[in-house]
């Protein structure tokens, strides 16, 4: 049942302004994601869009402003997931460093308190005794929180990147620039990044003020965290958090991270020096998700506020085994989920046109990456549900979609249509998660089918691979593998460097049980290539001749000048 992705490639324009120093390979890439200059294509920091068009900034650093002269507890409410986390240090992290003397974080678990600032969550939080909470990554869809919050006499700050519902919540002041109106030219900043630039503004209104001195503290040393919470929560890589990115990916080859991320990097067996994006989303981010899908997010955010490096490892090293835990209970999840669907025996053309899968077994925690899994698999909108608490009548469901499917509208028109289905739901075009009752389940599932029918366009359910084109025989050579692996930051919307061309297959074998080792040959080209394909071993020996599309990349572990080629698809030649 597995969607085999049709290869297409680019078109580009090589009109631009470049430096005579820029390989004629890089500026295919770059224009060929819309980029005319080296400006666009790799950002600065003072590119960086300034705060000024962003709404709510004004009553935001007026509430931090007074509650840091006044020696106010504020209170930085994260989630449990990796923007949220890195979101909760950065805040903490910043509002010390502009003078703030009583701070502390706080995260909901996901087993006890459910998604964000909830009423649960507040009843807690009353015995740190608040003056004023911040909520990060979450916080537009917590009504009932804000209200607890707002009875027991708290100020309430929002920052969020989450699309709105109908009504905003009663909090005193709101930054989130998908609020409708919001003249901010970026939409998407991730829950990390509004709340860096949160903090910009408010080190300008203190300095302008005369209450912290010159220039004020450097905030740069934020963007390690900011880096990480933006690639793990997928959003795209605009001009603007690129130029956030590539700043924060500097600091952490420079071995400039916060004493937390380096410590992650190591436990996870990555080179500092060489990290890139691909590190973060494969390696970093997953470390920390773990503890909120299966612990407690709070011994994440610990590991990112720790500046003791001993302490820092052996909390990383707490991750790292989280991290083995959850792949465990991800695997088993997904592999119960791939069982069901062949039991239905429906070949791809006959799958439905989403899914909605669902386990009395299955861990809350970890029904996002099942849905993700399948969604890949699949390629259709995946929804996946599992009990929000053991023995509970109450659901859990996350959502994962498709590139031009917006998976959020979907479940605000099934919500449009039938006004108490669901509990709560929220999110964005490719995720969303929602609560549900078990006995609507069924009711449900049918109303979420008939929406994506409506809405979905038929063209959508063929996966494609977005190709740079060929590569010449005198192409393949270690710079350029350098040169493309130091040349993003490459992510969501502004994809890693990918190629398509075909290949003599000289050998073969399985490795790991489920990839395979190729050792290729390509026309015009003496020395044969090594290839690797995660995942690709489906019991069916590759044909002798094929057209593959894959990256190129430095051979780290033979060294010196090789490469190696990994392969995202093949076809017959």
């Amino acid at each position: 049942m597995t969607a085999a992705p049709r290869i297409r490639r680019r078109q580009m324009e090589m009109e631009g302004t470049w430096p005579e120093g820029l390989s004629p390979l890089l500026r295919r890439i770059y224009a060929g994601r819309g980029a005319s200059s080296l400006e666009q294509a790799q950002p600065k920091l003072a590119q960086l869009l300034p705060p000024d068009s962003l709404g709510g900034l004004a009553a935001a650093t007026d509430l931090l402003a007074a509650a840091i002269a006044t020696d106010k507890h504020i209170v930085v409410v994260g989630d449990f997931d990796c923007d949220g986390a890195t979101a909760c240090a950065v805040g903490v992290r910043g509002l010390r460093m502009l003078g703030a003397t009583r701070v502390t974080p706080a995260v909901p678990n996901r087993m006890i308190h459910g998604y964000g600032l909830s009423a649960a969550l507040v009843q807690e939080l009353a015995a740190l005794q608040p003056d004023l909470l911040v909520t990060v990554d979450h916080g537009i869809a917590c009504h009932a929180g804000i209200a607890a919050a707002k009875a027991l006499g708290w100020q309430v700050l929002v920052t969020d990147h989450h699309l709105p519902g109908e009504q905003l919540p009663p909090a005193d002041a709101i930054v989130n620039p998908n609020l409708r109106g919001d003249a901010f030219p970026s939409k998407m900043l991730a829950g990390v990044g509004v709340m860096f630039y949160v903090l910009l503004a408010l080190r300008r209104k203190l300095r302008d003020a005369g209450v912290v001195a010159g220039n004020g503290p450097d905030l740069s040393v934020l963007l390690d965290l900011v880096a990480v919470g933006t690639i793990a929560d997928l959003v795209p890589l605009d001009v603007n958090n690129r130029a956030l990115v590539g700043a924060g990916l500097r600091r952490l080859r420079a071995g400039q991270g916060c004493a937390g991320l380096r410590a992650l990097i190591e436990v996870s067996g990555r080179d500092a020096a060489r990290l890139t994006a691909a590190d973060i989303g494969f390696a970093i981010g997953p470390r920390l998700n773990a503890a909120g899908r299966l612990e407690d997010m709070a011994i994440g955010i610990e590991c990112l506020l720790s500046d003791d490096p001993v302490q820092a490892y052996e909390l990383a090293q707490v991750l790292n085994g989280i991290n083995a835990e959850r792949r465990g209970v991800q695997q088993q999840m997904v592999d119960e989920a791939e069982a069901a669907l062949a039991r239905v025996d429906q070949g791809l053309q006959d799958a439905p046109i989403a899914l909605c899968l669902y386990d009395a077994e299955w861990h809350p925690g970890v029904v996002g990456l099942v849905a993700s899994k399948m969604k890949e698999k699949l390629h259709r909108p995946v929804i996946a549900f599992a009990p929000a608490e053991p023995g509970g009548s109450s659901l859990r469901g996350s959502a994962r979609s498709i590139p031009g499917f917006h998976i959020r509208d979907a479940l605000a028109n099934v919500d449009a249509a039938h006004p108490g289905l669901m509990g709560k739901f929220g999110g964005h075009a490719m995720a969303a998660g929602l609560s549900l009752e078990e006995s609507e389940l069924a009711r449900f599932q049918a109303a979420f089918i008939a929406q994506v029918e409506a809405m979905m366009d038929p063209a959508m359910l063929h996966a494609e691979l977005l190709s740079d084109g060929e590569l010449s025989s005198d192409e393949f050579v270690a710079v350029n593998a350098e040169a493309l692996r130091n040349g993003g930051p490459w992510g969501q919307g502004y994809g890693e460097p990918l190629f398509d061309g075909v290949f003599e297959v000289l050998d073969w074998r399985v490795v790991g049980e489920r990839h395979l080792k190729y050792s290729l040959r390509l026309d015009g080209r003496r020395e044969p290539l090594n290839a690797i394909h995660f995942g690709g071993w489906h019991d069916q020996q590759p044909g002798s001749r094929l057209r593959m599309a894959y990256r190129m990349v430095p051979d780290d572990y033979r060294g010196g000048n090789a490469i190696q080629l990994i392969i995202e698809c093949h076809e017959p030649a």
